[in-house]
């Protein structure tokens, strides 16, 4: 047990010396939230509108105001003519146009119904539909202000609730997804990379001759970065809770523990791309390539893993990031427990049995 800590605290000690590592296992979850939290969102704000009024009304000129002090809306330019529409379009001025006809408030008041138009930029379809919904939630908001206790004949009210997340922040989607990168990438690449450092100065075989076996040797290696991990995991949430205002509503204990089996399986993969190669740069590319690509597409945080083939879904099973994420944004988000992630926790156990069997097997080939 002396020799197994002593291989532990020498790893500290070469992370400790080698800068650049440690900043890219201490800075880069710091860096990936801030810009995830906050400039790489899915949410649409302060988008740049104009206004066609042909009512100028009182009625009107409530709407805009509505419109304008949202924080979706910037209203920028006040049109005159349909003529000065396309113009702004082709120029990209302006995502949305509301067009507001004439008599709009008489329409509305004598004959319980008005007409308005969306002109929204089409080129990009999912901002030109999520404005398009932002827009209509203030018209009707608009409009349940106007007739108050009014009774509108056939009039349909939908009552709509956002669960677990009422504004529909971006923020509560992309930290279980980030959290998974960073883990997956830290843990893995880093782990690789370590290994196979020793193999190109020629001191793995060194070590191989002392009396801890070759397991010992590639746990002594995987725990510093496993602790390291679990540092990145505290400070996730840290910033998680404290500057991008996501609560952790379940279990604490319970996620640093699912956190840290997460840790343990992308070691064990990490252990596997470090038994399979003999460069550090081999190493870096696959773990970048085949790590980073698959946790993005297949983990559900981007993009949906149910819009996706057959093929592709079947696929994403094999991608540890996907059931880490399902299991952080259950107990983090929703606020359940382990009776709702127990399958998932199964899944990486039996992930992590397998990477650690297969690496361990090879690194017994090539190197005892």
């Amino acid at each position: 047990m002396k020799q197994f800590f002593a291989f532990v605290k020498k790893e500290f000690f070469h992370i400790w010396r080698d800068k650049r590592t440690l900043f890219i296992l201490l800075g880069m979850p710091i860096t990936q939230i801030i810009i995830f939290g906050f400039a790489l969102t899915n949410e649409v704000k302060n988008s740049k509108m104009a206004i066609l009024d042909f009512s100028k009304d009182a009625s009107s000129i409530q709407l805009i105001q509505k419109i304008s002090v949202s924080k979706y809306f910037d209203a920028t330019s006040v049109l005159s003519s349909y003529k000065e529409v396309e113009p702004l379009f082709k120029k990209g001025k302006v995502k949305m146009i509301l067009v507001i006809p004439q008599q709009f408030a008489i329409d509305l008041q004598h004959g319980n119904k008005a007409q308005l138009q969306l002109i929204c930029d089409g080129s990009d379809p999912n901002v030109a539909n999520t404005l398009s919904k932002y827009a209509t939630a203030i018209v009707m908001d608009f409009q349940n202000a106007l007739v108050k206790q009014q009774k509108l004949p056939y009039r349909i009210e939908t009552d709509i609730r956002m669960l677990y997340n009422p504004e529909l922040k971006g923020a509560y989607s992309f930290v279980p997804g980030v959290m998974a990168l960073i883990l997956m990438l830290t843990s893995a690449m880093m782990t690789s990379i370590a290994i196979v450092k020793e193999k190109e100065m020629g001191t793995m075989e060194i070590i191989l001759v002392s009396p801890l076996r070759p397991f010992g040797v590639v746990i002594a290696k995987a725990v510093p970065y496993m602790l390291l991990s679990m540092v990145n995991v505290a400070t996730i949430l840290l910033l998680s809770v404290f500057v991008l205002d996501v609560p952790i509503r379940g279990s604490l204990i319970l996620l640093l523990s699912e956190g840290l089996l997460f840790t343990i399986t992308s070691l064990a993969l990490g252990l596997l791309i470090s038994s399979i190669t003999n460069s550090q740069q081999v190493a870096m590319l696959i773990s970048l390539m085949g790590l980073f690509l698959p946790t993005t597409v297949f983990s559900g945080y981007m993009f949906p893993i149910e819009n996706m083939p057959l093929p592709l879904q079947v696929m994403s099973n094999i991608v540890p990031a996907k059931w880490f994420y399902f299991i952080v944004k259950t107990i983090m988000i929703k606020g359940l427990g382990f009776q709702y992630v127990w399958k998932e926790t199964l899944i990486l156990i039996g992930m992590t049995v397998v990477l650690f069997g297969l690496s361990i097997k090879n690194f017994k080939t090539r190197l005892s």
